[in-house]
C-alpha cells in the first residue's frame, strides 16, 4: 500500500512571522479613516485618497491587502465593507471599536513582545517600569477611553443574562470597573438598579463621565482605590469580576475572592468575564497566556476547572461555564 508522500511546507512559518504585517495595515486604515469613507460611499481608490493627503496607489494598495484580510471585498476596481467592518470599524456607526487600537498596540504592550524572551526566562514581565497592574498605572486611563465602545455588547449580554425580568432593583459592586460600562450596563437595564465601581481615581473620572453619558449617574457610586484594600460594603446581590483575575496568580486571587464572597448578601453571584482555554489548552484563549506572561508577574488564561477551584477555595458553592457567542470571553457564574 503506498503511503502519501510528504511534502514539507513552510508556509506557516511565513504567515506567521509576518503577521505584524495585517496588524500595519489594519492600524493605517484606521488611522487614515479609509473604512469610514467607504461607509460614505466612496468606492475606488481615487475616490477613498480624494482631498484627504494620501496618495491613490498607497490607498490602492492598503485596500487591496484589506480585500485579502476579509475586511473589504472587491469588484474591478470598486471596494465595499463587509456586513462586520461596516457595523464595527466606520465612524458612522454606534458600535465603532477602532479606537481600542490605540490601546491594544499601544506602545508599551507592543513593543514588550520584542523582550518576550527575557520574560520567558524570568517566568513574568520584563517591562523595566514593572508589571501593568502597579498602583495607579496610567495605561488604565487609556484602557478605560479606548476599550468602553468595544465592552457594550459583552456588558449587554452579562446584563440581560443575570437580571433577564429585572422587576427589584439590584445591588451590583463593579471590581476594576475601569470604563464602567458593564455596570452601567446593569444601570440601564434595570432602572432600579445602583452600581458601585471599585478602581482608581483618575480611572473612575472617565468612568463617571461614561455613567453621566448613559444617564445612569444617580445610581452610581464609586469606590475609589485598590480592589485588594477598600472596603467594599456588604449585602451585593451581584458583584462583577471582568477582565481582572487574569492578572494574578491563583493565590492572589482565592484572597480576593473571599473579599468577594463577604460581600454578598446569601445566594448572591459573582460574575466573571475571562478567557478561558480549553481544559488541555489548546484553544485559542491560551494566547492571552503570553499577553500575561509579557505584562505581568503571575498572571494567565486559566481553565475553568482552574476557576471552579479558585471560588470553591473561596466559599462559593458552584460556578457555571456560560460562552458567549461571537466573542472569545466566556462568562462564569458563582453562587454564593
Amino acid at each position: 500500500m503506498n503511503q502519501q508522500q510528504y511534502t514539507p511546507n513552510p508556509l506557516k512559518f511565513f504567515e506567521t512571522i509576518n503577521a505584524h504585517h495585517q496588524t500595519a495595515v489594519l492600524k493605517t486604515a484606521i488611522d487614515l479613516e479609509i473604512f469610514s469613507a467607504i461607509g460614505n460611499g466612496k468606492r475606488t481608490a481615487a475616490e477613498i485618497s480624494s482631498g484627504r493627503n494620501i496618495s491613490e496607489r498607497g490607498t490602492r494598495i492598503i485596500c487591496d491587502a484589506l480585500a485579502l484580510m476579509g475586511f473589504l471585498t472587491k469588484e474591478g476596481n470598486q471596494y465595499s465593507c463587509t456586513q462586520d467592518t461596516a457595523f464595527f470599524l466606520t465612524k458612522q456607526s454606534p458600535a465603532y471599536i477602532g479606537a481600542a487600537a490605540e490601546f491594544l498596540l499601544n506602545p508599551t504592550l507592543f513593543e514588550v513582545f520584542h523582550n518576550l524572551p527575557t520574560a520567558v526566562r524570568k517566568g513574568g514581565t520584563a517591562l523595566p517600569e514593572g508589571p501593568t497592574t502597579a498602583a495607579n498605572n496610567p495605561m488604565w486611563v487609556q484602557f478605560a477611553h479606548a476599550m468602553a465602545a468595544m465592552t457594550a455588547f459583552p456588558a449587554q449580554i452579562i446584563a440581560k443574562m443575570i437580571d433577564p425580568n429585572p422587576t427589584a432593583g439590584l445591588k451590583v459592586l463593579d471590581i476594576a470597573g475601569g470604563h464602567g460600562m458593564f455596570g452601567i450596563a446593569f444601570a440601564k437595564h434595570n432602572p432600579k438598579t445602583t452600581v458601585y465601581p471599585v478602581d482608581w481615581a483618575a480611572v473612575l473620572d472617565v468612568a463617571k463621565e461614561n455613567a453621566s453619558r448613559m444617564e445612569v449617574s444617580d445610581r452610581y457610586h464609586p469606590i475609589t482605590g485598590s480592589a485588594f484594600e477598600v472596603d467594599y460594603g456588604k449585602d451585593y446581590d451581584i458583584v462583577l469580576l471582568t477582565n481582572f483575575l487574569h492578572h494574578f496568580d491563583p493565590a492572589t486571587n482565592e484572597k480576593l475572592l473571599k473579599k468577594v464572597h463577604a460581600a454578598l448578601k446569601p445566594g448572591g453571584k459573582a460574575v466573571t468575564l475571562e478567557f478561558v482555554p480549553d481544559e488541555n489548552r489548546t484553544t485559542p484563549p491560551v494566547m492571552f497566556s503570553v499577553i500575561m506572561l509579557a505584562t505581568t508577574d503571575s498572571g494567565d488564561a486559566y481553565t475553568f476547572n482552574e476557576y471552579e477551584r479558585m471560588f470553591g477555595k473561596a466559599g462559593f458553592k458552584r460556578s457555571e461555564l456560560h460562552p458567549v457567542p461571537n466573542l472569545m470571553q466566556q462568562i462564569i457564574v458563582s453562587q454564593a
